[in-house]
C-alpha cells in the first residue's frame, strides 16, 4: 500500500455564473474538480458563494483519500467554528469507513490555515424547497408525503459521463422540475491508480451541500433530505470509534451541516431529513402505497456505476442492497407483484442466506457497509414474513427466523421514533 502523503491544500474555490470549479493540490500534485448546474439561477451571489464555500470543504475528501496526508492546510479558504468542526468529523467519522479498511489512524490528522468568516444572510422562500432524489424508495417517499403547497422540485447529481437512466424514469414520474448538478471528478481519481488509497467518502454529505448551492441560487428556502434514523446506526466499533457506512446521512451529520450553513447564511435556510424519525419499514410501507413508482425505482448500486459500460441493466438480486429492498418491500407488497419488479427472488435462494443473517444482527459486524436499515428492521421483516402463508415456503427466511429473538414488532417500527427537525410547514 502507498505511504501516506505530507501535505492536502485547498488551493481555490472558482465561482462563475453556473460552474464551481474546486482546486487542490496533494504533495505537488494538482486535483480539479468541476460541478455545473442548471435550472439554478446564477451562483455568482454572496450567498451562494458562502456554501460553495462549505461543499468545497467536504468535495476536498474526494482527493484528500488518495494518500491520507498527515496535514490539511485549508489556505485562504474561510472556515468558521461550525465548518471546522464539521470537516473534524468529515474526516474521522466520515472517511471512518475508508480509514478501517485502510488501517489508518485519521486522529493524528492536523488542519491548519484558513480564514475568518463573515455571515452572508440570504432573502429566501420557506414555501419553495429542493429534494435530493436518487430514484429510490426513500427518496421518493419524501416526495411522495410532503405538504401539498409546497412548491417541490428535485435535486439530480449526475455524472459527466451521462445520466442514470433508472434514476431519470422515476425523476419523470413525479412530474417536478429538476435542478441538476453535473458532476466530473478529476479523472486521476477514477482510474486505479496503486500509488493512491481508496475507499469510501461522505458523500451524501457533499450532496447536501450541493443541493444547498442550488437552492440558495434560485432563492429557495429548504433541502429536503430522505435519511432514516436507522442511517445513524454504526456498521463496527474500530480502534474505540463507532465505524458507519452511512455517516453523512446520520442524525449527527445532519446536525453538523445545518450548524455549519447557518453560520454562513443565517438560520432562515432549513436543512433536514423528512424521514429522520422513522423507519425502513414505515418507509417501504409508504412506497408499497405508489404503485406508479413500482417498476421504474431502482436501488441495486449496480446500476449507478460512474462507468457507463458497468450500469447493470436491472436488478442484480445478489447484493446487499437488493436483498434488503427485498426485504423491506416484502411485507406490503404481494409476492407475485414483488417477483415481477425485482426480476429474482433473493429472499428464497438459499445462496443469500449468508447475507440476509448479517441484515438481521446474526453476522459479525452490526450491519453490511451499505445504506441498510438496523437489525430490528430487519428482523422484524424476517420474523413478519417467515409467519405468512406468501413466504412460509421460503425456507431461508423460516430457518433464521428460529434463530432470532426479537423484541420489536413490524407494527411497533412502523411508529414514529426518535429526534426530527422537520420544520411544520413541511408536514401534510
Amino acid at each position: 500500500m502507498t505511504n501516506r502523503g505530507d501535505h492536502f491544500f485547498y488551493r481555490e474555490l472558482v465561482v462563475e455564473d453556473n460552474v464551481l470549479r474546486a482546486h487542490y493540490d496533494v504533495d505537488g500534485r494538482a486535483f480539479v474538480e468541476e460541478v455545473t448546474f442548471s435550472n439554478a439561477g446564477s451562483l455568482d451571489q454572496p450567498g451562494v458563494r458562502a456554501v460553495a464555500e462549505l461543499w468545497y470543504l467536504l468535495a476536498g475528501l474526494s482527493y484528500y483519500k488518495t494518500t491520507a496526508a498527515r496535514t490539511i492546510d485549508l489556505g485562504d479558504t474561510p472556515v468558521g467554528p461550525a465548518a471546522l468542526e464539521l470537516l473534524r468529523a468529515a474526516v474521522l467519522d466520515g472517511l471512518g469507513e475508508f480509514a478501517y479498511r485502510n488501517d489508518l489512524d485519521l486522529a493524528d490528522v492536523a488542519i491548519i490555515g484558513g480564514q475568518p468568516v463573515t455571515t452572508s444572510r440570504v432573502t429566501v422562500d420557506p414555501q419553495r424547497v429542493v429534494v435530493p432524489f436518487g430514484g429510490g424508495i426513500d427518496s421518493v417517499v419524501s416526495v411522495t408525503n410532503l405538504a401539498a403547497n409546497l412548491d417541490k422540485s428535485l435535486f439530480i447529481v449526475s455524472p459527466a459521463s451521462g445520466n442514470f437512466a433508472p434514476l431519470e424514469q422515476t425523476a419523470t414520474v413525479t412530474g417536478l422540475d429538476v435542478v441538476r448538478a453535473t458532476r466530473t471528478l478529476d479523472p486521476q481519481v477514477t482510474v486505479k491508480d496503486a500509488s493512491f488509497y481508496n475507499g469510501h467518502v461522505p458523500v451524501t454529505a457533499m450532496i447536501t451541500l450541493l443541493a444547498v448551492v442550488g437552492a440558495v441560487a434560485s432563492g429557495r428556502g429548504g433541502v429536503v433530505m430522505s435519511n432514516e434514523q436507522s442511517a445513524s446506526v454504526p456498521n463496527v466499533t474500530w480502534r474505540g470509534r463507532d465505524v458507519n457506512h452511512q455517516w453523512s446521512k446520520s442524525w449527527d451529520a445532519e446536525v453538523l451541516l445545518a450548524r455549519a450553513v447557518a453560520e454562513r447564511i443565517g438560520d432562515d435556510f432549513v436543512v433536514a431529513s423528512f424521514l429522520r424519525d422513522r423507519s425502513e419499514n414505515w418507509v417501504a410501507r409508504e412506497f408499497a402505497r405508489v404503485p406508479q413508482y413500482h417498476h421504474v425505482f431502482r436501488s441495486c448500486n449496480r446500476a449507478f456505476s460512474q462507468r457507463v459500460e458497468d450500469r447493470a441493466p436491472s436488478w442484480c438480486g445478489e447484493c446487499d442492497k437488493c436483498v434488503f429492498i427485498t426485504l423491506m418491500l416484502a411485507p406490503f407488497v404481494p409476492r407475485a407483484e414483488l417477483l415481477s419488479i425485482m426480476g429474482s427472488e433473493p429472499l428464497a435462494s438459499s445462496e443469500r442466506e449468508g447475507q440476509l443473517r448479517t441484515l438481521v444482527g446474526l453476522g459479525e459486524q452490526r450491519k453490511p457497509f451499505e445504506c441498510v436499515g438496523d437489525p430490528d428492521e430487519c428482523a422484524a421483516a424476517l420474523v413478519h414474513l417467515a409467519a405468512s402463508d406468501q413466504w412460509r415456503d421460503a425456507t431461508p427466511l423460516t430457518a433464521l427466523a428460529a434463530l432470532l429473538v426479537t423484541h420489536r414488532t413490524l407494527d411497533d417500527l412502523v411508529e414514529q421514533r426518535g429526534p426530527s427537525r422537520v420544520p411544520a410547514h413541511w408536514l401534510r
